[in-house]
């Protein structure tokens, strides 16, 4: 039996937050955008960035005499 009725305070809130405040789901995806979605990379440019990688000891904080 699945309860269909109940709303968390939570889901409430958001739902309260979403209706006071117009465009904030659009402005969340922008921000989406800007920061994490980001165009695929061409064969050639993921090589790039692969070769042009500086490689790193597996301890950092030894060092070599």
């Amino acid at each position: 039996m699945k309860h269909t009725q109940y709303e968390s305070e939570h889901t409430k809130f958001i739902k309260q937050l979403k209706e006071q405040t117009p465009g904030m789901e659009e402005r969340q995806q922008a921000g989406r955008a800007l920061l994490w979605d980001k165009a695929p990379l061409s064969l050639d440019e993921q090589r790039r960035i692969d070769e042009s990688r500086i490689r790193q000891q597996a301890y950092v904080y030894q060092t070599k005499y």
